[in-house]
């Protein structure tokens, strides 16, 4: 697969800053207004509402890019005069006026870090100012944060707190300082930036309990848990001092959630809702796995081992200690088997009807088999994109249908899985032991 992504060295036109020159401006609009004949509801159509036939067909190149650039176009009249964005609040769901609510963090983190993996920096991009104005109003709110709050924000009530939980806005304003971090912009004030991450660390790991889940969880709550992981290893990843303690309980809580050997799913965190469960449990597994599959390779290149399957007796063989083995051995298994539960069909029906919730978790597992280096991730992406792609609204929003139905989330979210491609090298250091 050829795409035009900045990681692969192509110069991409994934801003919208010019038209590619193998369309026309008439075919260009045609093509978009297929993509458009359909309203764009989030994951619609893996739902079982309509039909995914030929979704492949809607991935191309010149299709990815009129999709994000009108997706970032929409996202940057939805900014508040401070910088931030919201999602609404619980309350009132059916207003969609991005201008006409209170901005959140969990909202414009999500935005932000939309914004930075599709090219933007502070000092370039058609979306720089609005990048700058997310990550400041971000900082502000961090550094005026209760030190003796359990939370970053003083906004309650909102959609995305009541659905994922309510600590969400650390964990997502904490992934977006990561990636900051990595990136290493120009212009961005580092020291303030680990400041606040730390702040966002301390919250995550104290609302993290005995067992590994986020306390204070919302509808979707074993989502919230998952993401919270992820921004440990990537705040590590990112050079943070992280509670391995802390991480491990939260790795352990999502690897338990599914039994790899029967293929129970636990879904009483994830409102009885199986996907939820079960891409928290990939998510969860990533980085373990991906340990247990290059372990096993290195031994079998330095000739301790005749075989590459990753099995406990391989793992002790090639030097591991028998517990240990054990539990990287889990951790594969449960991982392998959890990806594939979670792209089953009666799986992808989710809630019924799609809300962010459903969007997230296929992000959740794209992203965790990128940080496994996990080579079936281009047929994941080949097929959601595709999908996204043909819901997306004629404005270029997107939107969902129950619990999160923010145009402004969902937008945020289907953009970051549109171009998840271009954030390979970071998820994959994330992955790195």
């Amino acid at each position: 697969m050829k795409t035009k992504m900045l990681l692969l060295g192509i110069p991409v036109l994934i801003l919208g800053l010019a038209v590619p020159s193998l369309m026309s401006n008439e075919k260009m609009n045609e093509t978009k207004r297929t993509i458009a004949s359909i309203e764009g509801c989030v994951f619609m159509t893996t739902m079982g509402e309509q039909s995914s036939d030929g979704f492949e067909v809607y991935k191309t190149d010149e299709n990815i890019q009129l999709s994000v650039r009108d997706g970032l176009s929409w996202l940057s009249n939805a900014q508040a005069v401070n910088g931030g964005y919201g999602a609404g609040s619980h309350g009132a769901q059916g207003l969609r006026d991005p201008l006409a609510v209170k901005a959140d963090p969990a909202t414009t983190a999500t935005v932000a870090m939309a914004l930075l993996r599709s090219g933007n920096t502070i000092k370039k991009g058609a979306y720089s100012q609005n990048l700058k104005g997310a990550i400041n109003y971000l900082l502000e709110t961090v550094e005026n944060s209760d030190k003796e709050s359990p939370y970053i924000t003083v906004v309650r009530g909102t959609q995305i707190q009541s659905k994922l939980g309510q600590n969400i806005d650390a964990v997502m304003t904490a992934q977006l300082f990561s990636s900051l971090l990595d990136r290493n912009l120009k212009g961005v004030d580092k020291k303030r930036v680990i400041r606040c991450l730390d702040i966002c660390i301390a919250k995550i790991e104290a609302g993290t309990d005995e067992n590994g889940k986020q306390k204070n969880a919302g509808w979707a709550g074993v989502l919230q848990s998952g993401l919270a992981t992820s921004a440990l290893e990537s705040a590590q990843a990112a050079g943070a001092n992280v509670d391995e303690e802390v991480m491990e309980k939260s790795r352990e809580y999502q690897k338990g959630n599914f039994d790899d050997k029967t293929g129970a799913v636990s879904t009483a965190d994830g409102a009885g809702v199986m996907l939820y469960a079960v891409s928290g449990s990939v998510r969860g597994t990533a980085k373990d796995a991906r340990k247990a599959k290059e372990y096993i390779a290195k031994a079998k290149k330095e000739g301790k081992l005749q075989s590459v399957e990753v099995s406990a007796a391989n793992l002790q063989q090639a030097g591991m200690s028998e517990a240990e083995a054990a539990v990287y051995a889990t951790s594969y298994n449960v991982y392998n088997s959890a990806k594939k539960r979670a792209q089953d069909e009666d799986v992808l029906n989710g809630f019924g009807n799609n809300g962010g919730e459903e969007f997230l978790s296929f992000l959740q597992t794209g992203e965790s088999l990128v940080v496994n280096k996990d080579d079936d991730w281009k047929d994941w992406y080949n097929s959601m994109s595709g999908r996204i792609l043909k819901i997306q609204n004629e404005d270029g929003s997107w939107n969902g249908h129950h619990c999160i139905t923010s145009p402004v989330f969902c937008t945020a979210t289907s953009v970051l899985l549109l171009t998840v491609e271009n954030d390979i090298d970071f998820l994959s250091k994330v992955g790195k032991d």
